[in-house]
This record gives structure tokens, C-alpha cells and sequence, in this order.
């Protein structure tokens, strides 16, 4: 080979190793780098520093239900019960049920989303039930509790605490999405760097070698499950500082939102190569979507279905990739 045609195949080998890159990274970079496009082409002001924060508040609470799905689903589990445990959360603390001081009230909200992710886990570990039944039931239990009570005693205002939390900034930044990354950072930072961040790896590469070879896998499923739970409690509260209000409605679409921004942040059965920076982009992304939809004044049943579309597409594309990578 010459030299003049070695330095023209240098640019393009390096293009191509570009786009190889570009198309290993999980859906949700492409498509928020789609959105900014469309955004700034269309919407100019939706890119606003003061609109992207409020976004970014947004997409606090689908965030920290993102991350927790991502968790149960390296381990090859699901978890379909943020709805009911942010509907439980709500009504228990705008309803008066709890007689208790705002700080112990948010204690004891998030205590309810680590029981039932310690519910879940011990249904699915001991039992070995369905991961998808069992949280499903259990959401739709408590969504119906929810409902019931609330014919007693009707949800109202949320404390004064959370909604003051929900409103403060630090440096002009909203505190939720500081409270988002505070916790991802360390999260993400713990999986890579501990034994329990590999044995999560392991349980979900092959969960009857992880067995086979002495690793504590069930553990490892219960202990994913309870923090999904409790990731799941804590995106309640933050949606219920945004709205304000408690509502028996409230977080209805978290659990199908946050199993949706897992798998576009790159995270698949039993592999988590989108870490934690993936299902965070994704949930952003799909905040970021609703709002791109409603300034072009899409009807909710033509946003619905386009939204369907998009993350159907997507997790499709994402899962021949990884097929690709992995051919059986």
C-alpha cells in the first residue's frame, strides 16, 4: 500500500470507527441528540436553560424508578410496581393517615417502598414466582387499597417540607435533579467498584453458574428488588414535591416509563452495559419528548401513540444490535 492511499483510508477508517462507536452506544444518546436537533430547528425555546432545567426536575422522579429498574433487570427480574408504591406514598402523605411530622412522614414513605421491594423479593426468591405477576399484583394491590381509602379520606396537599423541596434551587439549579445525581453517581460508583456490583454482573450473565459457583445469587435478587422499591418511593416523593398535590392517579405511567427508559439506556436482561449514565439519558430523553410533543400541540392520543412508536422501534433496534454482538 502506498503512502498517498494510506493517508486516505486513515480519515475514513477512523470515520468508520467513529460510527461504530456512535452505534454501540444505547438508543437513548441518539435520540436525545435527535430531539435537541428537532428542538432547535423547531422549538428553539424548549432549549432555554431556565426550560431544560425544569425538565431535568422533570425527569427526576422517572430517573431514580429508571435506576432502580435497571437493577432488578441485570439480575434478570422485573419490577412493575412503582405505580402502586408512588400511589401508596401520595396518598399516605397528603391524606393525614399518618399522623406524623413531615421529615418522619418522607422516612416512613420511603420505609413503605423498601417493604415492598422486600415483598417482591421474597415472592420472587422463595416462592420463584413470576417477577412480572408478582409485581404486577402487588401494584395493582395497593393501587386499589389506594382507591378504597381515598373514599374515607381524600388526598390533599403534600407537606410543606417536600413541596418547599421540591421548589428550592441551589446556584439557580432545582434541588431534584442534584438529589438525582447525588444518588446516580454513587450508585453507578458502587456497581463497578464492589463485590456486590460483580455478583450483580454474574447473577445476571448466567444465574445458575453464579449458584453453582457459591455466589450469593438470591441475595443478590432480593437486595435489587428492595432498592427498586425504595428508588421507586423516592421518585414518588420527588413527582409529589413537583405536583404539590396528592392524587390517587399519581405515577400511574412510572413503572412502564421507567422499564422503557432502562432498556433505551442499554440495559437488557441480564446485562447492564448501559450502566447507570444510560437509563438516566433515557429518562431525560422521554421527559424531554413529552414536552417536544405538547409544544407542537399533538393530541394525547396521537402523543401516545407516537411515544409507543419511538420506544418500540428503538428497543427493537437495540435488541437485534445486541443480538448482533452476540450471535447464538
Amino acid at each position: 500500500m502506498t503512502a498517498l492511499s494510506m493517508r486516505t483510508s486513515l480519515p475514513l477508517l477512523r470515520l468508520h470507527q467513529a460510527a461504530t462507536w456512535a452505534l454501540a452506544l444505547p438508543p437513548a444518546y441518539l435520540g436525545v441528540a435527535l430531539l435537541l436537533a428537532a428542538a432547535a430547528l423547531t422549538r428553539p425555546n424548549l432549549l432555554s436553560p431556565m426550560l431544560l432545567l425544569l425538565i431535568m426536575r422533570q425527569a427526576a422522579p422517572l430517573g431514580l424508578a429508571a435506576m432502580g429498574q435497571s437493577l432488578v433487570m441485570r439480575c434478570r427480574s422485573l419490577d412493575l410496581s412503582a405505580g402502586g408504591v408512588v400511589a401508596m406514598v401520595s396518598f399516605l402523605l397528603t391524606s393525614g393517615v399518618l399522623p406524623l411530622s413531615a421529615p418522619l412522614a418522607i422516612g416512613a414513605g420511603l420505609a413503605i417502598g423498601a417493604a415492598v421491594g422486600a415483598v417482591n423479593g421474597w415472592m420472587i426468591v422463595r416462592l420463584r414466582a413470576s417477577s412480572v405477576i408478582v409485581t404486577l399484583s402487588v401494584s395493582m394491590i395497593l393501587s386499589g387499597l389506594v382507591i378504597a381509602w381515598s373514599q374515607f379520606r381524600s388526598a390533599g396537599d403534600a407537606p410543606e417540607l417536600l413541596r418547599a423541596f421540591g421548589l428550592a434551587r441551589v446556584g439557580g439549579v432545582p434541588l431534584p435533579p442534584i438529589l438525582w445525581l447525588a444518588l446516580l453517581v454513587p450508585v453507578g460508583l458502587f456497581l463497578k467498584a464492589t463485590a456486590f456490583g460483580r455478583s450483580m454482573d454474574a447473577v445476571g450473565a448466567n444465574p445458575r453458574a453464579a449458584a453453582l459457583s457459591g455466589l450469593p445469587h438470591l441475595r443478590v435478587l432480593f437486595l435489587a428488588h428492595v432498592a427498586s422499591g425504595l428508588l421507586s418511593a423516592a421518585g414518588g416523593l420527588l413527582l409529589l414535591a413537583f405536583v404539590g398535590v396528592g392524587n390517587v392517579t399519581l405515577g400511574n405511567d412510572l413503572a412502564l416509563n421507567a422499564l422503557a427508559a432502562a432498556i433505551l439506556g442499554g440495559i437488557n436482561f441480564g446485562n447492564g452495559r448501559g450502566g447507570m449514565a444510560g437509563p438516566a439519558v433515557a429518562a431525560f430523553m422521554l421527559v424531554f419528548l413529552f414536552n417536544f410533543l405538547t409544544s407542537l400541540g399533538l393530541g394525547e392520543a396521537g402523543r401516545l401513540m407516537l411515544q409507543g412508536a419511538i420506544i418500540g422501534l428503538a428497543a427493537l433496534a437495540y435488541a437485534l444490535r445486541h443480538r448482533g454482538l452476540n450471535p447464538t
